[in-house]
């Protein structure tokens, strides 16, 4: 049961939901399914982040169905029943009943009696939100209730006349953040900089990467959170250079920055944080060098993460200063507007200085409105990451920078006045990372 998000607020969520769907509509929202891992073993199990953000329920073979002005309740969900024996083997279930009294729903039934009931519900609505496509065996579940209704048309039956996508309405409820949300990321974010501190100092032990994944992992399960947000990160020497590096199997060789990029999940909620540092403890001349750009840059993007500013503001602001940082090293010439003109800086920053944060590591929400940048306002939450990646095999540059990967990411939460970095616990500047490793 959740401990953060209290019950309440998932039945407003709904409620917010069905205010916004067209009258006489259902919304009908799977759990994520159970996925095999190899024969018969799962994976983890995880739940949707859409059917959680709804329920924070968190069993499979679930179904949750919104239904506006139905006289029996609003919010029915479909979900297995307790069974003493399966209980035995795989674990309590909460039950119909425990659906009702411990998650807020209105009305519930067992997940086995869906197809007797849902299309009955279903009848009579005229629209039908759903998330199309997400997952090809339920999709062909709900066509097959409306061509139940369809094939009983001559018999007065009322089937939907229109099926709309989900993501919509929902996305936009999600994309900004209550007090409540903004407290798992937080607890997340603190779990995350723990684990980042100890990663560091394990560093000057040597070893090899997944060492320190290792590291990341305990710390995580040590404070309670059960999963990373993502697949860890851990690119030592050349492999900070590769942006999406999981091996993590490649050894620390002394005089090697590591790049950690690594967040655990709170109560499904993501953190996301990167950090740069030497494997000896004291960054060389070249590599404090591009480290102070990637970090200025992100003083600078962090600083324009405030309300009324769009989108792209604080990408636009460590671009400016990432590629002014490339030309006063002399891997670049000429000048700032000319070099963003023409994307010279490319080659060593490939990606956006952010994402959107919160129950996807990556989260929903659009980022522009129409042609527009998004304006950004309280309780969005996103990630602030720029950084430098010269390939080893860049002959464009002086050999002394080639082969320097530095990335450096915090989460941000926008307030009124500003924003809040929720992931300070985990230091970032020269002087703090090499006190740290010194200790």
């Amino acid at each position: 049961m959740s401990s953060i998000i209290p019950v309440k607020e998932f039945a407003e969520r709904r409620r917010k939901l069905m205010e916004r769907m067209a009258p006489d509509s259902i919304a009908i929202i799977p759990a994520a399914p159970e996925r095999v891992r190899n024969r018969d073993v799962l994976h983890p199990f995880r739940q949707d982040s859409d059917f959680q953000y709804l329920t924070g329920f968190g069993e499979p073979e679930a179904v949750l169905a919104l239904i506006p002005g139905r006289e029996h309740g609003e919010s029915v969900l479909f979900c297995k029943e307790r069974n003493p024996e399966k209980e035995l083997w795989d674990g309590f279930l909460v039950g119909p009943e425990g659906a009702i009294e411990r998650y807020g729903l209105d009305d519930a039934f067992p997940v086995a009696d869906i197809d007797d009931i849902l299309p009955g519900m279903i009848e009579g609505r005229s629209r039908v939100y759903y998330p199309l496509g997400k997952d090809q065996g339920f999709d062909t579940r709900v066509m097959d209730w409306v061509k139940v209704l369809r094939s009983k048309v001559k018999s007065g039956a009322h089937p939907p006349g229109e099926f709309v996508s989900l993501e919509h309405l929902l996305h936009d409820l999600r994309l900004y953040k209550s007090a409540s949300e903004i407290k798992a990321m937080a607890r997340a974010g603190e779990i995350s900089a723990k684990a980042h501190c100890l990663a560091m100092k394990r560093a000057r032990k040597g070893g090899s990467e997944y060492n320190l994944e290792a590291e990341l992992i305990h710390t995580f399960m040590d404070h309670g959170a059960r999963s990373t947000a993502y697949p860890s990160i851990v690119g030592a020497g050349t492999n900070g250079c590769i942006l999406h590096y999981i091996e993590n199997m490649a050894p620390l060789k002394e005089g090697d920055l590591v790049l950690i990029d690594a967040g655990c999940e709170v109560e499904c909620y993501a953190s996301d944080i990167t950090r740069t540092f030497p494997v000896s403890g004291t960054f060389s001349p070249e590599q404090r060098a591009v480290y102070q750009v990637v970090l200025d840059a992100q003083y600078a993007a962090i600083d324009a993460v405030r309300p009324g500013n769009h989108w792209n503001h604080p990408h636009e602001a460590a671009l400016r200063v990432l590629t002014g940082g490339l030309i006063e090293l002399g891997i670049l010439s000429g000048t700032v507007d000319d070099a963003i003109a023409s994307e010279a800086f490319k080659p060593f920053f490939m990606h956006r200085t952010g994402h959107w944060l919160g129950l996807d590591v990556h989260d929903v929400g659009d980022y522009k409105v129409g042609d527009a940048w998004r304006l950004l306002e309280p309780g969005m939450a996103l990630t602030v990451e720029p950084g430098l990646y010269i390939s080893p095999s860049n002959t464009d540059v002086d050999e002394k920078w080639r082969g320097i990967g530095i990335r450096i990411e915090d989460d941000v939460v926008v307030t009124k006045e500003g924003c809040r970095v929720l992931t300070e616990g985990v230091p970032k500047t020269i002087e703090e990372i090499e006190a740290l490793m010194a200790e």
